[in-house]
Formats: C-alpha cells, structure tokens, sequence
C-alpha cells in the first residue's frame, strides 16, 4: 500500500496487551495505569481479522508487541494463527525477555520467525531500578533460550538514558559508557545484534535525557575500533547497521530524533484497544474495534485501513530535524493532536 507521499506501508505493530510485568521508568509510572479491562482488548479471532485485511493491502510483516506481549495467555497460538495468514512474511516479537524462557518453544514452533529483547543495561542494580524491580538475569536466560534456537532472529535493544541525580544509569559518564561497552559484547560473542534506541519524547519519555546514537557509536569505536557502515535492508524497521572488527553480529542505530527517518517509514500499529495508529507521535487513529464489533464487512475494514493508511502523516515532531508538512487534507502535521498516553498503551 503506497501512502499519499510514496512510501510503501509493508510492516504492522501489533499491541496484544497493554500490561506489563515490569514498570520501566521512561514507559510507565511506579504505581502503574489502570489495566484496560480484558473485554476491551481485541481478540486473537479479531487481530488476525485485521492482519488479514491487512495483508490484502500489503501488509507482509507483522510485530508483536505490549505492554509485555508475553503476558497475555496463549500468544504462540496468536502467532501460528497469523502465520497462517496469505500474503504475511514474517511474525515476529518484541519482549523485555524475563518470561521468555518458559514460551520459547511453544512461540518457534508455531512459526515466529525473530524476536527483540529489550535490556538497557547488564547491571543487576541499575536493570533493577530502571524496571522498578525486574531482574536483569531473567531477561538473559530468555536472551539465551533464543539465541540457542536455530535460525531465529534474535536483537537486543536498548534506550541508553543520560545519567540523572537518582543514579539512574551511573554516577558518571564513564559508568555508562562502560554499560555500552559491555551490551556490545552481545554482538561480538554471536549472541544477538544490539541495537541503541534514541529516547523518544512521548508520554514518560519526555522527562527522561536519551544519548544519540552518534554518541554511543563514537564510544564503541574507541574501544572496538573503525565501524564500517552495512549495506542492504537488514531488518523490518529504520535502524543502520554497523560491523566492528572481530564482531560476529551487527550494532544498530534507531535515531528516529537526531536523524528523522520519516522519509522512509513503513509502518503503522494497531492498539490493543483496536485503533489503527498511522504514527506514533499523534493521538489520531482508526477506531477498527467500532467496525469489528459492529458488524461491519471486510470491506468496510478494508476501506478504513486504506484510508487510514493513505493518510498517514509526513513525518512526527520530534524536535530536531522536523518540518511542517501538508497531509492530504491541507492540514499540516504542527496541527495534529500529540499522543499523551503512555507507551505501554500505544504499543511502541
């Protein structure tokens, strides 16, 4: 499906659920949000409805995500059901890892074909606070579980945080640029790509300090050495790729803030609440769960996802290099409503 400023919209997150067994600092606040009740979340029956219509206007490549999508019971049954799906290339996950261990095989033998394991630091103490009390050693034997099963895809991201008066990711810049240092030595056992995410300034995030992916590739490489950029599609998403010498995997940049990549997005996500988000930064969307629920045909569906997909906007507003632009009906993005609700809500 071609949008109204050419780009391709070929990829889908999925939100299966916004609750999470963690409460991460930059996504969810300590005491938690009040659960969407579980009769307000779509259905399995009703997420591959969507992916399905999805695939028809080219949807190829579909992301499951939360909250923590490994919360909601029976999601291996979810991904097989979509796999099943003609037209879909790809299912795959993004989790923060801790229960991942014990649904492993269940999610690679009905099809997922790649998984993203979100650990900002190897610090158990720091891993600790970040997530208000996970445990950074759970989220490693899930790393392991994954990366010891063949073929599968299997990145780690990370969202390195500025250190605050809280000692939230070190007392000083040389203990965080030593959490990178070592996150990176993933890549370089084999065990999985590392990817470094730039801070996005929605909901939490905006009261937290991101490090760019510039900086933190200007700290690898005064330990690893002269990265050398990689060629090619490598993956579903925007990120850029580097190889360091001796590396047996790849490190990755998402920079979605110091270098906007809207140009070239190909995505769109659906809620677990069934709105059919065209970006991440604006509070609009496609109430899909109105039509589901109401009785509407596919091609009812089909023509609101078409639209919704034709207008999705220019570009988000990030800060650094974002320009007013025109959507197809003249309004320009500096007037969309701005997302306010938290990530775990939106699925991002």
């Amino acid at each position: 499906m071609i949008d109204q400023f050419g780009r391709n919209v070929d990829y889908m997150r999925v939100s299966v659920t916004d609750r999470c067994n963690l409460r991460c600092v930059y996504c969810m606040p300590a005491e938690g949000v009040a659960s969407v009740p579980h009769e307000q979340i779509l259905t399995f029956d009703e997420i591959a409805r969507v992916c399905r219509v999805g695939a028809e206007l080219g949807i190829r490549r579909i992301k499951l995500t939360g909250g923590e999508p490994l919360v909601r019971r029976g999601l291996p049954e979810l991904v097989g059901m979509l796999k099943g799906i003609t037209g879909i290339e790809q299912v795959t996950l993004t989790t923060n890892g801790t229960l991942l261990k014990e649904q492993i095989n269940g999610l690679v033998s009905n099809g997922l074909d790649a998984v993203n394991i979100s650990i900002d630091t190897l610090h158990p103490e720091r891993y600790r606070e970040i997530t208000r009390g996970g445990s950074v050693e759970k989220a490693l034997e899930g790393l392991d579980a994954a990366a010891a099963v063949p073929g599968l895809s299997v990145k780690v991201n990370c969202v390195p945080l500025k250190a605050t008066g809280s000692n939230l990711t070190g007392s000083n810049g040389t203990e965080e640029d030593d959490e990178y240092i070592r996150l990176a030595l993933l890549a370089k056992e084999g065990k999985a790509d590392v990817r470094f995410i730039e801070m996005m300034p929605i909901g939490l995030g905006k009261h937290f300090a991101g490090r760019g992916g510039d900086e933190i590739l200007g700290i690898l490489e005064k330990v690893y050495g002269k990265a050398e950029p990689c060629t090619g599609r490598l993956g579903n998403g925007p990120a850029e790729y580097v190889q360091f010498p001796g590396f047996r995997r790849r490190i990755g940049f998402i920079s979605a803030v110091s270098h906007q990549f809207c140009g070239r997005c190909n995505r769109v996500r659906l809620t677990s609440e069934g709105y059919l988000k065209p970006c991440l930064q604006y509070e609009r969307g496609t109430d899909l769960k109105t039509l589901l629920r109401g009785g509407a045909g596919d091609p009812e569906i089909k023509a609101a996802m078409e639209k919704a997909f034709y207008e999705k906007p220019a570009h988000h507003q990030f800060g650094v290099n974002g320009q007013p632009g025109e959507n197809s009906q003249g309004k320009s993005c500096a007037e969309e409503t701005l997302e306010t609700k938290e990530m775990s809500r939106i699925g991002g």
